[in-house]
Order: structure tokens, then C-alpha cells, then sequence
């Protein structure tokens, strides 16, 4: 067996306490004996989401060896509110304990430096790996089967059940609605996200018609079908007769579903049921393209565009042809206007279209934006917002008001646009007549969508599990401005020179699979772009001499970094590859005879 660093594992520490553990605080001797995942995450995160998922399989197979524990570590102000951290494991369905690190204490320890990253803590107490970002369960899978062969022979590791002790269940007709829509005859059908399903509501809003879905995950379709945290809906254009009247994003199964509301069928329309990975294709045939956590849809141009949150895109399903593409976005993360092929996005999750058709309003929830495409010049436009790292609750002028993560918007009967502020609880309002941003109402809980119901709106209130119908006010409430950065601390660096090294080591078994070509991408970029004097750009090296404006006193470092690995046995016909990959949005701030190093592990032991 190969030897591998090891470092003994700091405590986890964190003031928000434990979940799921039925009150008991763990501590790192409590877990002496199992093999420790930290999973160092936040709910805004698609991609932290992605490896929940990915992780479910891990856990049930070695659930008497392995102890996931996540390690939630917040960006934005809200999330470090403990309920808020409450609502999301229930939400997400975390079978494992949950440390809530709200001072990013723990993070900080293990020097962590983006959401999401693994690490891997032997029976002994010791850190043996470290991964960033998603596509490494296979790698933590083989590694597992490592420790517990060398560990068992030891004597070292200890069997049994873990700490995880399940919350009592929450009852209700909603759980975590997602999006609503008004269906022609003034029922709603909500996007029921938690018990994955969809649920067909009178006009009150309240009564409960029928249940599409039997609330357990899946991909199933017809009479009998089955979703898996579904979010955005579309109704159908009059006229059209597709065979179905609604789209449906069916965010966990990366797929779009398409219902017939007279009997409840379901056809799967676009997706594959996999998640896609660079170097998958990006259009053709709907059915045989991947898809990545699409969040929204909407019918603008003829086609149904998504919010594809989990690549930082928008895609567009055509259904006349059957076919499904990119229609705006590189996958970089962060905010950057233009052409729609040059356009960055971060986590699209919102869709509205204007009463034109002209434009199609996109709430970027992690830039805590409002972006618009143009239908005429095909480019992307910011309404409100300036990046990553900046969020509030501030109304006034567009260039300086500030939303928190909004999930949700809305075009209203004057032209402009309600938004689901849902980091701060809010219903908000752009009105592109006059540039100025106002708050239309608060004490809503992580508001995440809304429907106009003639002169009032019905906002989806998924932490409180409701539609709530609200009176369209003629004046704006007074909120108090607040202002927020990010808690997560800037990196210090030297001006001039920086060697950027990503760390890979491929897993036990495997090697870098050079096949047809080179198997690692590095892209680099920065904000602002007069950060960086040399280096932006893409190449096949994970090392890379960037070179730093001293002028600008701080930034942020946009890296991006791909590795293919392919098992490494010659007499294997077909072997199994996998890719890793990881964007890092990395705060830096410039300090003379500060470090002129700055490593980022993708994957091993720095």
C-alpha cells in the first residue's frame, strides 16, 4: 500500500453547535476508530449540493465505518443564522451530522478555500486527503476501502453505528415549495421540493386538489411518476399542443419533465438523468444531452430557456426539433455582461419574461444580482448587482442597491420586475424606468418565487412551507441599508510575481488519461481584470506565474481547474475515468512581503 502524509486533524469546533446528533456535541475522540468525510459546505452552493448527492451512495455502503460529518461554513450573512442552517439540512436531506461553524473556525483550521471541500480523516485522527469541489466520490470511495483494510488489520477500526440521529419529521401538505405557477383555470401547481413532487392547489392556495409524484426520489415517468427536488415550472403557450402543458426543472434529476395536466402524466423532455461535466457535449438530441441542476424555465423566443444554476448558465430547449443547447454563458462563475456566448453568470435560478418579449429577467442568486438577456442584440445586461462577493439589503439607485442571493423574479403589469430577495427575506422591486431598486415587503421567509394573481402577488415562502398573498403596496417599505462582504478572509499575496500551483494527485489505481491529448485545464481571470498583468487565460498546466498589479490594493482570483484520471491497469479493455474539477472564486488581498505562492488543492495532500 502506498504511504501518504498524514497530519493530525484539528479539532472541529463551531458557536452554532451540532444537528443531527440528538444534542450531543462530537468532538474528534468521539470519532476515533471511524473514517471521518468533513465536508466543508454552504446551502447557497450548487456545487456543495452536487456532492451531497454524490456522497449519499458512499455513506449507505460503509455506513458502519464512514462518519460524514458536514461542516457548514457560510458566505452569505443569512446562512450563518443557525435556523437557516436547521431548515437547510432538513431541506436537502442530510443523513449525517452537521457542525454549524457560523465564524468559519473550523474552515479556517484546515486552511479550506472553497466551497465544496472534502477531507478525509483516518481512524487514527490524522488528515490523509483533501479534495476541492465535485467528482470525487470514486476517489474517496477507493480510498475508504484503503483504510478500512490497513485499519482493520490494525486493529484501528471500529464498526458499528455512528453518531446520526434523525430530527423528528416535519408534517405538512408543502415542504420547501420551490416555484408556483397559475394554471389557466386559477388553481396553482407548486413545485413541492421536498416531497418531490407536484401539487395542484385551489385558488386559496391552500386546499390540495392532487398530488403528482409519490413524494420518493426518482426519474420516473407516466401516470406514476416520481421527481426529485423539482423547482421551476412553465405553462405551455396557447395553441401549442406538445402533449404536455407544463415544463417542469426537475433540478436533482438534471432533467426537464413535461406534465399533461388532464391525466398527470409525465415525459421526460430533455436530460439524461446524469449530471453534466466539462467536455460533455453542450447541444444536440434533448434526451441524450446531460444536463446540470437546471433551477428555472421559461418560454422566451419561441423555446423554453433554463437556468441551468449547475454550470452557470442558461441552456434552451427547443421542442419543435427536440433538441436542447447552450443559448448564454462560458461555465465561468462570476458577473460579467456582453454577447451571450462571452457572458458569465453564477448560479442562475430565477426566469421572467417581459410582457414584449423582449427581454428575459435572470436572478443570478450568487453574484446577489438581476441580469437581463436581450432577444434583439443576443447579450447580457446587469440590472442590479456587482459580483461574488458584495450583498445587502439597500434600495436606491440600480448601480449601488444591493439583494442578498435572490432566487426569484417576476415581471409586474407596469413593466417592472418583483424579486425574490431570499437571503434577506424580502419581496423587492426593479423598475427599469426609473433604475431605482425598492422593497416592497419583509418578514417573508427565503422567498423563492411569486405569481401575480390580479392586482396582489402570491409569493412561494419556502421555509415556511406556503403561498402567501400579498397586496401589491402603492408605496415602498422603509427598510434600514445594510451592507455585507463576505465573512471568508482575503488570502494575503505579494504584489509581482505569484506562482499559482492546483495540486492534483490522481487516486490509488489511476493516472492522468493523456488518451487524446492533455487531460488538465487551468483557466485564470480576475476582478477586477487590471489585478492581473500576466497569466489570465487557459492552458493544460495546473502551475502557472501570474503577475500582480501592486496598484490595485485587492481582488478576487477567478481559477478554474479540470483533471481527467482513467484507472490504470493495461489489461482493463474499458476503463472507467472521471473528472475533477473545482472553480475557485479566491479574495486577495496585495501586502508587500506577503506570499508569493498561492496553492489550491484540487485533489491529494499539499
Amino acid at each position: 500500500m502506498a504511504s501518504r502524509a498524514r497530519v493530525r486533524a484539528p479539532e472541529l469546533v463551531g458557536k452554532g453547535g451540532w444537528l443531527n446528533t440528538g444534542g450531543k456535541d462530537l468532538t474528534l475522540a468521539d470519532l476515533r476508530g471511524k473514517i471521518v468525510i468533513a465536508d466543508f459546505w454552504t446551502f447557497c452552493c450548487i456545487n456543495c449540493l452536487h456532492v451531497l448527492d454524490e456522497l449519499r451512495e458512499l455513506e449507505e455502503k460503509h455506513r458502519d465505518t464512514v462518519v460524514i460529518v458536514g461542516v457548514h461554513s457560510p458566505k452569505f450573512v443569512h446562512e450563518a443564522d443557525h435556523q437557516a442552517v436547521v431548515d437547510a439540512v432538513a431541506r436537502y436531506e442530510v443523513h449525517h451530522p452537521v457542525l454549524d461553524d457560523p465564524e468559519l473556525a473550523t474552515w479556517k483550521q484546515y486552511a479550506v478555500r472553497a466551497w465544496p471541500t472534502l477531507v478525509v480523516i483516518d481512524p487514527e485522527g490524522y488528515v490523509v486527503a483533501q479534495h476541492a469541489g465535485e467528482g470525487h466520490a470514486h476517489a474517496i470511495a477507493a480510498l475508504v476501502e484503503e483504510l478500512e483494510a490497513e485499519h482493520g488489520a490494525k486493529g484501528t477500526l471500529r464498526r458499528g453505528d455512528g453518531p446520526y440521529v434523525a430530527p423528528e419529521p416535519r408534517a405538512g401538505d408543502l415542504k420547501f415549495p420551490g416555484k408556483a405557477v397559475r394554471l389557466p383555470d386559477g388553481h396553482f401547481l407548486v413545485a413541492d421540493s421536498g416531497h418531490h413532487s407536484l401539487v395542484e392547489l385551489a385558488e386559496d392556495g391552500e386546499t390540495v386538489l392532487r398530488r403528482i409524484g409519490d413524494g420518493e426520489r426518482g426519474l420516473v415517468d407516466g401516470t406514476a411518476p416520481r421527481f426529485s427536488e423539482p423547482q421551476g415550472l412553465a405553462l405551455v403557450p396557447a395553441g401549442l399542443d406538445l402533449g404536455y402543458d407544463v415544463v417542469v426543472a426537475d433540478t436533482v434529476n438534471h432533467a426537464l419533465r413535461g406534465v399533461r395536466l388532464a391525466d398527470g402524466s409525465v415525459t421526460t423532455l430533455a436530460g439524461t438523468g446524469r449530471q453534466w461535466w466539462q467536455g460533455s457535449a453542450t447541444e444536440g438530441p434533448a434526451r441524450e444531452v446531460d444536463l446540470s441542476s437546471p433551477w428555472d424555465v421559461a418560454w422566451f423566443d419561441g423555446r423554453v430557456w433554463i437556468a441551468m444554476a449547475g454550470v452557470h448558465q442558461l441552456w434552451a430547449f427547443d421542442p419543435a426539433d427536440g433538441t436542447v443547447a447552450v443559448a448564454a454563458g462560458t461555465t465561468n462563475e462570476g458577473l460579467v455582461d456582453g454577447p451571450v456566448a462571452e457572458a458569465w453568470f453564477a448560479q442562475p435560478s430565477g426566469l421572467a419574461v417581459s410582457a414584449d418579449g423582449e427581454r428575459l429577467w435572470v436572478a443570478d442568486s450568487e453574484t446577489s444580482a438581476v441580469r437581463w438577456v436581450s432577444r434583439e442584440t443576443r447579450s447580457v445586461h446587469t440590472a442590479v448587482g456587482t459580483g461574488l462577493f458584495d450583498f445587502g439589503h439597500r434600495d436606491g439607485a440600480a448601480d449601488q442597491a444591493l439583494l442578498q442571493h435572490p432566487l426569484g423574479v417576476t415581471v409586474l403589469p407596469d413593466g417592472s420586475v418583483a424579486i425574490a430577495d431570499t437571503y434577506n427575506h424580502a419581496l423587492r422591486r426593479f423598475d427599469p424606468a426609473s433604475g431605482e431598486v425598492t422593497t416592497l415587503a419583509t418578514d417573508l421567509r427565503e422567498p423563492s418565487g411569486s405569481v401575480l394573481v390580479d392586482g396582489d402577488i402570491v409569493v412561494v415562502e419556502s421555509a415556511r412551507h406556503r403561498l402567501t398573498r400579498l397586496r401589491l403596496p402603492e408605496e415602498a417599505v422603509r427598510v434600514e441599508a445594510v451592507a455585507h462582504r463576505t465573512q471568508r478572509a482575503a488570502t494575503e499575496v505579494a504584489p509581482g510575481a505569484l506562482r499559482l500551483d492546483v495540486v492534483f494527485r490522481a487516486p490509488s489505481g489511476q493516472k492522468l488519461d493523456e488518451r487524446y491529448g492533455p487531460s488538465t485545464r487551468l483557466l485564470v481571470s480576475s476582478t477586477p481584470p487590471e489585478l492581473l498583468l500576466s497569466g489570465a487565460g487557459a492552458d493544460t498546466d495546473l502551475s502557472r506565474e501570474l503577475v500582480l498589479d501592486g496598484s490595485v490594493a485587492e481582488g478576487v482570483l477567478h481559477v478554474s481547474a479540470m483533471a481527467a484520471s482513467c484507472d490504470d491497469d493495461p489489461e482493463i479493455e474499458y476503463p472507467a475515468c472521471h473528472v475533477h474539477q473545482q472553480d475557485w472564486g479566491v479574495p486577495v488581498k496585495l501586502v508587500a512581503g506577503a506570499a508569493s505562492r498561492l496553492p489550491l488543492v484540487l485533489a491529494g495532500m499539499e
